[in-house]
Parts: C-alpha cells; sequence; structure tokens
C-alpha cells in the first residue's frame, strides 16, 4: 500500500479534537450547511402519496439472500486482486476534438465492441484496506502513486494572479481554477493533449476566507464566492503517454464559467411566463450556473452539468404568498446564503421568477470558448446530480438523470431527432440541437416476486411530456417542465432513495442508479428497490432497457450493491462471498472501465463507517462478479468525485472535493493540508493516478 502523507503532526492532533462527519446521511455539519443548504435537517419537499422504492425491494433482498444461502454465490478468497479478464470497448472517437476519457465508450450505446490494447494493469490491483477517517493523505494500491493536476485558485490564463488564500477577489477567482471541483472529464485530441473540464458544485466559507459565520462575509467575499461556482475548462498536455499530465497556463481553451456568465435557454419553457425577469423580460437568457454536481459528456463533443441545490442561494423570507407552496416543492423556503446583498436576483421577494432559471441541465462547449452555454429546459427542472447520454442503434438519445433528494425521482429524456455520426461541421452543427426538443419521463418501479435470481422486478416511464404536450391532467407544458417535480407528483412516480448518479454501462448496456442513502425512510416506507429503513448506506440499482433500447418505455432491475459492512446480513454484493469484498458505504459517482467493470466513488463514509471515502471497483460479469475492491481514498473530510478511467487506461482521475470539510475546522484551524505539505490549509483539486 502506498500512502502519500499531506499533513504534520500538528495537524493529526487537532483531528483528535474535531468532529467528524456527525449529521444525518453521514456528513459534517459543515458539509450540510454548505452543499444543500442542511436538508437533512428539513421537513421533505415531496409529500405525495406515491409509492416508495423500498417497498418494493425488501422482497428482492430475502429473495436474493435465500439464494446466495442455497450455494448460488461465487466463492473467492483475498480482497482486491483484479485480473484483466477479456471483454468489450471502445467507442469511435466522438467529434470535434476526440472522445472524452472514459465516457466515449457510452456514445456507443452497446456491447460487442473491440477490446483495445492497453498496459494500465496487465496483473490487475492489490485492494488496499479501509482508511481511517482521521487520515489525511491520499491512500492507493501498491506499485502506483499519485500527483495533482490542479487545485482551487490554480490560474488559467496569462496574467492571471497566483493562489493566495489571503488576497482573494472576484476578478481574480474568475482567472483561476474554481473551488470544490465534482464531475470531470478528459477530452483527448492526441496522446499527449486533452482538455478537462470540470464542474465546480459549492463553496467552504469557512476554509476559503478567515472568518468563522457565513454571515461575516463582505460583499466582495461574496461575489468572490459566486466566481468560485460553475465550471473551469482546461488545456492538459504530457510529454509522453507514460508521463503524468499536467494543466496549461494561458491554454487557447481555458475558460472560466461562473455565476454571472451569461447562458441561452432553450426547449418550451424558453420565454414562458415563469422565467421572465426585470433583468430578463425575454426569459431566455440567465446569468450563471450553480451547484454544478455530476454532469456527463456527449458523442457530439459537449459537455453536460446538472445544477443540483440551487435552492440554499435564494432568500425566500419575503417570497409572494402565491409562489409559497412551489417554494417549498423545491426547498426554496429558506434565508439563503446572503448572495441577495450582493446580486438583488437572489432575493425571492424581488425577483420570484429567478429561482425558476436554476435548476437545470446545462450544455457547454469546451471546443469552442466563444461559445454560449445553454440551459436545456426540456430535460425538466428539479435537483439534477448529472445527465449521462446514451444513444440507439437508430440514433435516438436518451438522457438518464436523477434528483438528488430524500424520496425523490428517476427521469429519462428522449430526443425526437436522431444522432448523426461523424465529425462534419454539418452533422456537429445538427447534434448540437438534440436536446432542445424530446420527451420526458419518470420512473415507475414494481416488483414482480420472481425468484430466478434474473431480476427483481420491471418497471416503466411514465410521461410527462411526449409528442410536445403535457401528459399531466392540469398543468401545461412549460409548467410540467418548471415544476417537474410536481408533475412527477402527479404520474405516480417512485420515491426512491437520494438517486445520484446514473450510467449506462458501454459494454453489457445496462444502466446503474446510485442511490447514495436515506436515513428518514420509516420501516412503513421499505420497499424492494429502497430495502432497507434508515438507510445510512445506499445501494445500486441495475436497470436493463427492455429490447436493448434505452429509449424503450419498459425496463427490467435488479440490485448490484446493497452497501455497508459486508459483516451485516443486510448488505448485498451481487451473490459474491461478502468475507472477500471491501466494505463501502454511500456510492456517488460511478463510472466503467473497457470491461465493463463498475468503479463507484463514495461520499459519506467517515460518518456511517468511520473510513475516509474512496474509489471501489466492481466487476459486473464473469466469476469475479459483485467481488467489491477499494483501489483508493481520499484525505480525511474530502469526497471522492468524478471518477475517470483514462481510454489508454494508465490512469485514473478523481476530484478531491471539499479536504478538511469537519466542523469546527477553518483557515487558522485546518483539519487537512491536502494536497501540499506545509501548506496553509487544504485545496479542492484534481489528482491523477497512475503506476510508478
Amino acid at each position: 500500500m502506498s500512502t502519500t502523507p499531506t499533513s504534520d503532526s500538528p495537524t493529526r492532533a487537532l483531528l483528535s479534537l474535531l468532529p467528524v462527519r456527525a449529521h444525518a446521511g453521514g456528513r459534517s455539519a459543515m458539509t450540510c450547511r454548505h452543499r444543500c443548504g442542511d436538508a437533512c435537517s428539513r421537513a421533505d419537499g415531496n409529500t405525495s402519496d406515491n409509492d416508495y422504492f423500498g417497498d418494493i425491494v425488501a422482497g428482492a433482498l430475502s429473495r436474493r439472500r435465500f439464494l446466495h444461502a442455497s450455494g448460488g454465490a461465487a466463492a473467492a478468497a483475498g480482497l482486491g486482486l483484479w485480473v484483466a479478464r477479456p471483454a468489450a470497448a471502445e467507442a469511435p472517437a466522438a467529434a470535434a476534438g476526440g472522445a472524452p476519457e472514459g465516457a466515449g465508450l457510452a456514445a456507443a450505446g452497446g456491447p460487442g465492441h473491440r477490446r483495445p490494447d492497453t498496459t494500465l494493469w496487465p496483473r490487475g490491483f492489490e485492494g488496499i484496506k479501509p482508511v481511517a477517517s482521521t487520515t489525511d493523505s491520499v491512500t492507493v494500491p501498491k506499485g502506483w502513486t499519485w500527483k495533482p493536476v490542479i487545485s482551487w485558485g490554480d490560474p488559467l490564463f496569462d496574467g492571471a494572479p497566483g493562489f493566495d488564500i489571503d488576497e482573494q477577489s472576484a476578478a481574480a477567482q474568475a482567472q483561476q481554477f474554481g473551488y470544490n471541483n465534482d464531475y470531470t472529464t478528459l477530452m483527448m485530441s492526441s496522446p499527449t493533449r486533452a482538455l478537462l473540464v470540470c464542474n465546480h458544485e459549492y463553496t467552504n466559507d469557512e476554509l476559503m476566507f478567515r472568518i468563522t459565520d457565513s454571515k461575516d462575509l463582505s460583499v466582495e467575499q461574496l461575489r468572490t464566492i459566486m466566481a468560485a461556482h460553475g465550471m473551469s475548462v482546461v488545456d492538459v498536455t504530457r510529454r509522453n503517454p507514460l508521463s503524468p499530465w499536467r494543466y496549461r497556463k494561458g491554454g487557447s481553451h481555458n475558460r472560466r464559467i461562473h455565476a454571472h456568465t451569461p447562458f441561452a435557454v432553450t426547449g418550451r419553457a424558453a420565454g414562458s411566463d415563469l422565467l421572465k425577469t426585470s433583468a430578463d423580460p425575454t426569459g431566455r437568457r440567465v446569468l450563471g450556473t450553480l451547484n454544478n454536481c455530476a454532469g456527463g459528456t456527449t458523442p457530439w463533443g459537449t459537455v453536460l452539468s446538472g445544477e443540483e441545490n440551487v435552492d440554499q442561494y435564494f432568500n425566500a423570507t419575503n417570497a409572494p404568498k402565491d409562489r409559497l407552496e412551489t417554494l417549498k416543492r423545491y426547498t426554496t423556503d429558506t434565508a439563503g446564503r446572503g448572495w441577495e446583498r450582493a446580486d438583488t436576483r437572489f432575493d425571492v421577494g424581488a425577483e420570484p421568477n429567478e429561482p425558476h432559471r436554476f435548476g437545470w441541465v446545462v450544455e457547454i462547449d469546451p471546443h469552442d470558448p466563444d461559445s454560449t452555454p445553454r440551459k436545456h429546459t426540456s430535460l425538466g427542472r428539479f435537483k439534477h446530480e448529472g445527465a449521462t447520454v446514451a444513444i440507439d442503434p437508430d440514433g435516438t438519445v436518451s438522457v438518464y438523470s436523477g434528483d438528488d433528494s430524500r424520496f425523490e425521482y428517476l427521469y429519462k429524456f428522449v430526443s425526437h431527432r436522431k444522432h448523426r455520426a461523424g465529425s462534419s461541421r454539418w452533422a456537429r452543427r445538427h447534434n448540437l440541437e438534440l436536446l432542445t426538443s424530446g420527451d420526458l419521463f419518470v420512473a415507475k418501479f414494481t416488483g414482480d416476486g420472481a425468484t430466478d435470481g434474473v431480476h427483481d422486478g420491471t418497471g416503466a416511464w411514465l410521461p410527462l411530456v411526449v409528442d410536445g404536450k403535457s401528459a399531466i391532467t392540469g398543468m401545461s407544458v412549460p409548467e410540467v417542465l418548471v415544476f417537474t417535480r410536481i408533475a412527477a407528483d402527479k404520474a405516480g412516480a417512485t420515491k426512491m432513495d437520494r438517486p445520484e448518479d446514473v450510467e449506462p454501462n458501454p459494454v453489457n448496456g445496462r444502466v446503474y442508479v446510485a442511490c447514495t442513502n436515506n436515513t428518514k425512510r420509516t420501516p412503513a416506507q421499505v420497499d424492494e428497490a429502497n430495502p432497507r429503513p434508515e438507510n445510512k448506506h445506499g445501494h445500486i440499482v441495475e436497470i436493463t432497457p427492455a429490447g436493448g433500447r434505452h429509449a424503450s418505455r419498459e425496463f427490467a432491475w435488479k440490485l448490484v450493491l446493497v452497501a455497508g459492512d459486508p459483516k451485516d446480513p443486510q448488505t448485498y454484493f451481487n451473490d459474491f462471498d461478502k468475507s472477500a469484498v471491501s466494505p463501502i458505504s454511500c456510492p456517488d459517482n460511478v463510472t466503467f472501465d473497457s470491461r465493463g467493470n463498475l468503479w463507484i466513488a463514495t461520499d459519506g463514509q467517515p460518518g456511517t463507517l468511520n473510513y475516509n471515502d474512496g474509489l471501489f471497483m466492481m466487476p459486473l460479469d464473469g466469476p469475479d462478479k459483485g467481488k467489491l475492491s477499494q483501489f483508493l481514498a481520499v484525505p480525511v473530510g474530502a469526497e471522492t468525485c468524478g471518477p475517470v478511467i483514462s481510454k489508454d487506461e494508465r490512469t485514473v482521475f478523481v476530484a478531491v472535493q471539499h479536504p478538511g470539510e469537519v466542523d469546527g475546522a477553518s483557515v487558522d484551524k485546518p483539519a487537512s493540508r491536502f494536497p501540499y505539505t506545509g501548506s496553509k490549509g487544504p485545496r479542492p483539486s484534481v489528482i491523477q493516478v497512475f503506476r510508478g
């Protein structure tokens, strides 16, 4: 096991005094306050009588335990040795600059592709042991090492100032890499050149500035925080295919997108009265993107980003009474984070429609720094964890997205237009319009009582908007798209345990849904697809589209992981021997390698298992199916985001978000010094892990 310490003994001494992740769902109070506006402590917005996924899953787990006890599980010994096995998969390069690393496979939409030559892990990797939650280091397998690629505050442009925690400004931050990096993708143009695109979800005010309370922030500090949100596009290079990557200051594609970047609005809600404000009477131009969590990379060379916990930025104290019901359904009913002091549009009393202009899937073209990013209203408005693309053989495009809140829903958008293959300017111009028009659905899960071990239930995609018409009685198309949660309530969708990342597997053609946790699910709300009350560890659902077509309206589903300590009888690892797997909790982001193995990033293990969060790998087929191994662990207080398995499979990238996010920590009393030994405090960073 290789560890790279980033802390010294005073930091360790401080950690012993600081509480770690005590809030519901395994998070610290600091996390809850800044990421989602302390949503855990508030009442859930969804008060519908719709079925609970947990009610559907309980029977499935019972059947799985019976199959396991009857000898249906694969037996194996030892933790985490992956021997490479033949399987599928390399998709054609994406248009306009090459395929995204680890994401281009999804563009192909199915199995049967040639396995690429690779030398990344001919002997596999030896899984690491769980790492204590007070450890301030990145831990990687024996024979591997890690290096930062880029960190918060690194200058992107010629003339931009270098990072200095005591010399921050909005103007400087708009030219520097943003804070709390989340979704990450690498888009290759050659073996040694690529574009790194990264989301910046939220900020930790006490770790950015020398303050003890966010109420003490000056207006300039608030504007700096606004500039630290959004997205970054960065040119990265390496000397040769065996060298580590580094970012290029002054790269021709470098770009910062933040809370004041102009966005165009597309789709059937564009121009509606629900989106009009005093600054934008057309309802077609929005300033900024906020709380960008996970995302997706399209086959046509653009990047999608989901706006998630946007409610926390708005002060609804003086909101009009006729808006209170819809604001509450989106939990936009609090005093916010004080942003209205720097920009009055965040005062709902002054601008009642401004909250409607956030909570969308946005699309940027990283190959054109002068292009206008867009918000696609046809994909619905809710707390998008991300948006991932799958293409059927006939060219139909489907986009999956989870609504990351307790008891919320799983959604799918299906395009009206067909994808056009090729890299011509004409094809790309056509493909750039694919997400502007289509049908929107929400998932309904059903348990079927099957005992054959093939699947645990069936499901249907319930229509919300189809053929340009509302499928919800009493709601217009713009209303369905702006108030999608309310439309899904009326449609009868299944309540889920925080459906986060939703990813199509490029090798087996199935779709995987990470349900992170739900500590407020009661025993009466358990169902087959959400199997546990007080579900603090989460689970992963596998969906098989009917006929192998993502655009189909029916699907089968089963559980492949019920997370937690393997010694817990409630856990399940796809029928694998639980004495030979790693503990895991709170699955968040997922991705796949060329063999179709599932890679899982976690968010919340310090508060549930007392281990640092990490990145895990689990085969989905073959004799090692379900054999979960841990690949890396991030430092104290951090979350594992990304992740990206490079196309040449020589490098694994992860975004280390909110390192040192521990209650009581501050700039003057940091709980972490990641990624640089001796630094004044932690800096969220994208890192690379490679053999060496």
